[in-house]
């Protein structure tokens, strides 16, 4: 190991660390001289939520906005920044993103769209949300799907603020780790980059990204 650091030197480790491990397990050597190897963590590599961290989020959260805010990112893992833009088809169906109906939600990126196909518990929540929403600004004109008491009825149509979005997540996590923990949890079931492509809208590199954190024992001989 002498002679390595950083990147080089993790990826020798959980070779070694690999190797070592299998010839112990088929009794070839009696001893695993890799075992107490340090491996470390790179910057970067996300990490996971802990399962009773994410469980009290949603008991927590008791808002209907703040809800779907907080299923959108630990369930359909949808970054910040697309949350604020998806359009609402009560308004203007012609140019809709939310159909319950057919229960999907559909997130623009540019000229692409990703289609969301939403399970019982993000459409329940988001015809929740819908239901409050017409109820509290039932004069309202503005497109977006998430608004606020001051976007709702502001002609600009502007989109919600993106501190008002991080309200209501409970004290020790992000919209950030949970969007990451939501597609690591995928890529620990699947180690499947085409998946988590489809599933998610990322690309190639993010994927692979997220495979190599959730099993680096299998990436670790991978080329980059």
């Amino acid at each position: 190991m002498d002679g390595h650091s950083g990147r080089a030197r993790r990826q020798l480790s959980l070779a070694l660390r690999s190797l070592f491990r299998t010839l112990k397990r088929e009794r070839v050597v009696f001893r695993d001289p890799a075992q107490h190897l340090r491996v470390g963590s790179p910057t970067g590599i996300p990490k996971p939520v802990p399962s009773d961290l994410l469980a009290n989020a949603f008991r927590q959260t008791k808002t209907p906005l703040g809800r779907l805010v907080l299923v959108l990112a630990a369930v359909h893992a949808v970054p910040v920044h697309e949350r604020r833009t998806i359009l609402t088809c009560d308004l203007r169906p012609a140019t809709c993103d939310l159909d319950l109906a057919r229960g999907t939600l559909i997130i623009r990126r540019g000229l692409r769209r990703h289609t969301l196909y939403l399970e019982e518990l993000t459409h329940q929540i988001a015809a929740d949300w819908l239901d409050y929403r017409h109820c509290r600004w039932p004069a309202s004109t503005n497109p977006r799907l998430l608004v606020s008491q001051r976007s709702a009825l502001d002609p600009d149509h502007p989109a919600v603020g993106k501190t008002l979005l991080r309200a209501d997540v409970p004290p020790g996590l992000t919209l950030v780790r949970l969007r990451q923990d939501r597609i690591l949890n995928e890529a620990a079931e699947t180690a499947d980059p085409l998946r988590l492509m489809r599933l998610f809208g990322i690309t190639e590199k993010t994927a692979m990204h997220y495979v190599t954190a959730a099993h680096p024992e299998r990436t670790a001989k991978l080329p980059r």
